[in-house]
């Protein structure tokens, strides 16, 4: 057993969670790193209670935007501090690889300090009058929120909610996957001593690992939660939205996609090349935003997918502490498991595999959760394999020849996440972008992400919206002010 810490964070006490025990697997190597104990739904509901009497604290709720702002500073200087050791525990959990893990943790810290610097620069409005008062808006927490996170990139999506929900002044239950638990116990050591350094009640955060079932069930339905961010698969969304919609409380969903990348006959070939392939082979493929169906114009396929899959069998697939490996294991055999089957889904609908399409072989690799970086050729965008998220190395290509055909296939998903266009021509690709179902489009680039951009997909890729300065308000809500400037009385005066 290893000295990764396992005690769980419940209001603002770490302590062996009194849940079913579950083990964390280092998913490069199939060995255990640490047995942590889930909370249960009592500890769940005793951390809704003592958030709800933190956030109510004058100590918290009086504090002024630029004061909170200041344990938003804390928590970035104290997370880049420990951004290697963020980095290693997300690498041994998750798999990804080194360089992936430190920008994550780099990014979770930006997130806290972007935040901070909003929080500084918040302004309210003072409404145009429309008779004898002064309106105005103010916005105050909701409370208790909750914040329900996937295994891909834990400290960066637990950053996304904790941030602006902390920055509005409210309290966090945090429920991280039940696969990769470790480094959000971490984050929440870091943000558990910048409230203690602050004097803040501790109880502002806790950190309740295990299963959606349990833990994420009592923390969506507890009656003091009054909102809630996801990040997941649709699936669970959809039912989170249902309970959400009951409760009357607002919900953002950050849910799947299977984003098209198009590459247009004018575009810059080696550039789009690499954009292709880090687009969808980074983070072995486990991402939402994963540009996973291929679009090349029918003048250019033959060359272009012919030098992609030269270029893709020489990808480095190894574990993600090794310096030199591209392509890291898969989270888990489970899920390296549902990788394979739809691979062999896809040979089945009569899907041509260009390369990869099974586990690497090797004594290096036998106990590791890895899958080949995977290309697919000859499927109709309308099979199984190009309309369902199948969330690993896997790349489908089609060719395309017109435009209108081709946006036409682009936004023939549930999907509406994101989208990539690689193209020279800056009109075509304003045209393109602005024709594409998808929250996020990408020109000449992919996988970029800004704390100041806002982040939403459409359709089944969820509801509401992350990041940005505006994500602070997301987690307060809003309350108008009449304030009487006539001398006159009411007309029912006497």
């Amino acid at each position: 057993m290893s000295h990764h810490p396992t005690e769980i964070l419940v209001a603002g006490q770490w302590r062996r969670g009194a849940g079913d025990p579950f083990e964390t697997v280092d998913p490069a190597t199939g060995q255990v790193l640490a047995t942590v104990h889930a909370a249960s739904a009592d500890e769940v509901d005793e951390a809704a209670r003592a958030a709800a009497a933190a956030a109510a604290d004058p100590a918290w709720r009086a504090l002024l935007p630029h004061q909170r702002a200041r344990l938003l500073y804390r928590i970035a200087e104290l997370t880049e501090e420990a951004a290697d050791e963020l980095a290693a525990t997300q690498t041994a959990d998750t798999g990804k690889t080194l360089t992936e893990t430190k920008a994550l943790a780099l990014s979770a810290a930006g997130t806290f300090r972007y935040l901070g610097a909003t929080l500084e620069t918040a302004e309210e409005a003072i409404t145009p009058s429309r008779g004898p008062y002064v309106t105005m808006s103010v916005h105050e927490p909701i409370g208790v929120v909750g914040a329900i996170n996937p295994w891909n990139s834990p400290v960066a999506s637990d950053a996304q909610k904790i941030a602006p929900a902390l920055a509005a002044g409210n309290a966090v239950l945090l429920k991280p996957a039940a696969w990769t638990p470790l480094v959000s116990l971490k984050l929440g050591r870091i943000i558990t001593r910048a409230l203690d350094e602050l004097g803040l009640p501790t109880a502002l955060l806790s950190v309740l690992p295990g299963s959606g079932r349990v833990v994420g069930d009592a923390v969506v339905k507890h009656p003091l939660v009054g909102r809630i961010g996801f990040t997941g698969g649709t699936e669970t969304g959809r039912s989170i939205a249902e309970i959400a919609a009951r409760k009357l409380i607002p919900a953002s969903l950050e849910l799947g996609g299977k984003s098209p990348t198009i590459v247009r006959a004018d575009a810059d070939v080696e550039q789009a090349l690499a954009g292709v392939m880090f687009g969808i082979f980074s983070s072995s493929g486990q991402s939402c935003i994963a540009g996973s169906r291929l679009f090349v114009h029918a003048s250019l396929y033959e060359l272009f997918v012919g030098e992609l899959v030269s270029r893709v069998g020489k990808l480095r697939v190894g574990p993600g502490t090794d310096p030199d490996t591209q392509v890291g294991p898969l989270v888990h055999t489970k899920h390296r498991d549902s990788v394979a089957a739809y691979v062999d889904l896809a040979r089945s609908e009569g899907a041509e595999v260009l390369c990869g399409g099974a586990a690497p072989e090797g004594p290096a690799y036998e106990n590791g959760a890895y899958y080949l970086p995977t290309v697919l050729a000859g499927l109709a965008n309308d099979s199984r394999t190009c309309q369902e998220e199948i969330f690993g190395p896997v790349l489908v290509v089609l060719p395309y020849d017109d435009e209108d055909d081709l946006v036409e296939q682009a936004n023939d998903s549930v999907y509406g996440l994101a989208c990539g266009i690689w193209t020279r021509d800056a009109r075509a690709a304003w045209r393109l972008a602005r024709r594409i179902d998808a929250g996020t489009v990408w020109i000449n680039t992919y996988k970029q992400f800004s704390a100041s951009t806002p982040f939403s997909g459409m359709k089944d890729s969820g509801l509401g919206t992350e990041k940005g300065r505006d994500a602070i308000r997301a987690y307060q809500r809003q309350k108008s002010l009449y304030w009487g400037t006539s001398e006159a009385p009411l007309p029912w005066a006497n």
